[in-house]
């Protein structure tokens, strides 16, 4: 049986039609933030066993960016959220 992800906009459909974009989770540095700062960023990440919260483009469907949060030992899908909207929620709470 495949893996399947209720997308928000679609419903329920196979893992296949989504292709990982990568860590949801890191925040962007300023423009003039320091060369050691852009270098964290782009080139150093954790690789955390258990939640993550990744983007996930819906290449054959919606071909919205969703947030899916999994956990990445079980690949439980725990919850999927648009981009946009799970972006408008962390401004709120002054996550970015």
């Amino acid at each position: 049986m495949a893996s399947l992800i209720t997308c928000p906009h679609c419903g329920v459909r196979p893992k296949e039609e989504f292709s990982i974009r990568g860590d949801a989770v890191p925040v962007r540095p300023a423009p003039n933030a320091s060369d050691e700062t852009w270098n964290r960023y782009v080139f150093v990440r954790d690789n955390p066993k258990g939640v993550i919260r990744e983007y996930w483009h819906h290449v054959s469907g919606c071909r919205r960016y969703l947030v899916v949060e999994r956990d990445n030992v079980s690949h439980a899908v725990l919850s999927v959220t648009d981009a946009t909207v799970a972006g408008r929620a962390g401004q709120k709470e002054g996550v970015r």
